[in-house]
């Protein structure tokens, strides 16, 4: 058996890189065992091998970019190679011997295998029309049809990509759901579609291995291909009148001649299309140029088929600066840093980023320049936490299992979060409402390698001390050991960034959009602290609070952080 290895679920990855391939063609690999490295703008993680077998096949390349299912590789798994080994693999039919077959048969039995249409047995038998749909696109905005890949009239087999969707988040292959003929093509190039609108009918036939040589060639004659046609257009008038969009145009003309494809009228309330919208070039492209707020229509591509290219937004908005086109030229607004020749004073190294930091620069200098932000600085009393802690990590000892700062940290934020739910929330785009979130996922920040990377613990409000000590240590490794899966970086509704172990008195984190507030943790101190009487020793936890100043008020992040103080003081409030 030939087991196909894809690329899994990115979440909404931008991207995704092949960086390193592990194995060759030829190689015997083991299930669970790297099959490659790829890297995306949020982290690296390693695709493993889901059985035991041999390489025959890689479908990609180091420095490719892949999408969710697109092949890596094929591996001919450990039964069926022994099997070839030992000759016991059956060889599979070929078409001439199909034919062979069918010849000696004589035409009695070729009859009962092909069943006939419209009385003729060398017409395929046209059946219901199936309308093909855009699928669930999730919270994706302006899905555009930038490519149409069949055609009215063309024969198409199940799973095979009739139409390119692009969004602002990935471009998708719409795959046809049944084998048959295009009856009908209900949308354009440049289109803008949204989930159940429809694209094609396709008007179904019996499955294609079944028609042989003859027959195929008998279904070109024009007598065939008229009635298979005028069939097809009953399927796809039956299906129109389902749905509900008006059709008052016929699929043919009164001489008989075909009908141009209709356009879908867009409804009254859509406002005109951006003219961007027909330009073609992919989702990250389109994302640059929103964040440069450059026209795509302005700018000329240099890839294939006139696609545009990262390089040519970069080119666009250098041209625009150098002929002193303005902030406007560019949509930015803001003088950029000018350009030194530091190599005028001495020696100098350049050191490449990697991909996770560039994605992290991005998307720091997006949340800098779009979020208001303000640090609210408190201190906690943690010295009876850190005495409880010690004792529990001894008794926990010959368990295995160590109770971190961390843990209680992030039990405690959960009860804070609770108290003041506007913090576990992100605003409207239209600043008209927030959104509160019922779910606490708890984004742990993390350093590593590569760069800082932000692994979510789901749930949190549902797991204990001790569980919270343990998959936020497990969530930490498997990013430094870059086998952190897309879906652990994604749904965190606050973010704890914990420099505790490494320094410092106080900082100021940048909130993760669309978060609303971040919180920062300093290094613990012993301090005098005056208890009325006299000085005596406490140890003080520095806290640092960023909070988006649109969706929460100075007052209320006091509050915030004077409450956290206070449950972290005494860890037994979370129970009350």
């Amino acid at each position: 058996m030939i087991e196909k290895v894809l690329v899994p679920d990115v979440g909404d990855a931008n991207d995704v890189e092949v960086v390193e391939i592990l194995v060759a063609v030829g190689d015997q690999v083991e299930a669970d065992a790297s099959l490659v490295v790829l890297e995306s703008d949020k982290a690296s993680m390693e695709i493993p091998s889901p059985c035991a077998g041999k390489i025959t096949s890689i479908s990609i390349s180091e420095g490719d970019s892949v999408e969710e299912g697109s092949l890596i590789c094929e591996i001919e798994t450990a039964g069926e190679t022994e099997a070839a080994e030992t000759g016991d693999v059956e060889e599979p039919e070929s078409k001439g011997d199909k034919q062979d077959a069918a010849s000696a048969s004589g035409s009695e039995s070729a009859d009962e295998a092909q069943p006939t249409a419209a009385g003729d047995s060398r017409s395929p038998k046209v059946e219901t029309a199936t309308m093909i749909s855009v699928p669930d696109v999730g919270d994706a905005a302006e899905v555009v049809v930038v490519e149409i890949l069949v055609q009215r009239g063309d024969s198409v087999e199940e799973g095979d990509s009739i139409v390119v969707l692009e969004s602002d988040k990935a471009s998708m292959e719409i795959p046809a759901s049944t084998a048959g003929v295009v009856a009908e093509v209900l949308v354009h190039e440049g289109d803008e579609v949204k989930e159940g609108d429809p694209l094609m009918t396709i008007a179904g036939l019996k499955a294609a291995d079944e028609v042989d040589d003859s027959t195929a060639d008998a279904a070109d004659s024009p007598a065939n291909a008229e009635a298979a046609d005028t069939a097809a257009e009953k399927a796809a008038k039956a299906a129109a009148k389902a749905h509900t969009t008006p059709d008052p145009e016929p699929a043919r003309t009164a001489t008989g001649e075909k009908a141009e494809p209709r356009k879908l009228a867009p409804p009254s309330t859509v406002p005109p299309k951006d003219e961007a919208a027909t330009v073609h070039a992919g989702p990250a492209v389109r994302k640059q140029a929103r964040e440069y707020g450059v026209k795509l229509d302005r700018v000329t591509g240099s890839g294939r088929k006139g696609r545009i290219l990262k390089e040519d937004i970069q080119a666009y908005v250098k041209k625009q600066l150098q002929e002193g086109g303005g902030p406007s030229s560019a949509g930015a607004g803001i003088p950029e840093i000018p350009l030194v020749d530091f190599s005028k004073w001495g020696e100098v190294e350049q050191k490449p980023l990697s991909r996770i930091r560039k994605a992290s620069a991005r998307n720091l200098h997006r949340s800098w320049l779009n979020v208001p932000h303000v640090t609210q600085f408190d201190e906690a009393d943690i010295t009876d936490l850190e005495s409880f802690r010690s004792s529990q990590n001894e008794e926990l000892k010959k368990q295995d299992i160590k109770l971190t700062p961390l843990a209680f940290l992030i039990c405690a934020v959960v009860d804070a979060l609770k108290t003041y739910p506007q913090f576990n929330s992100s605003i409207a785009p239209d600043y008209d409402h927030l959104v509160i979130k019922r779910y606490f996922n708890i984004g742990i920040a993390v350093e590593t390698d590569d760069g800082l990377v932000v692994p979510v613990l789901k749930n949190a409000d549902q797991k204990g001390v001790i569980e919270l000590a343990q998959e936020s240590a497990a969530l930490a490794a498997q990013a430094r050991d870059k086998k952190l899966p897309m879906d652990a970086m994604q749904g965190a509704t606050f973010t704890i960034s914990s420099l505790g172990g490494i320094g410092g008195t106080a900082f100021t984190p940048i909130v993760n959009a669309p978060e609303v507030a971040i919180l920062g943790v300093s290094r613990s101190k012993v301090s005098p602290v005056w208890n009325g009487e006299s000085f005596e020793p406490r140890t003080i936890l520095p806290l640092s609070l960023s909070y988006d100043h649109r969706a929460i008020d100075g007052a209320e992040a006091a509050r915030f952080t004077s409450y956290l103080a206070r449950v972290l003081s005494d860890i037994r409030r979370v129970i009350l």
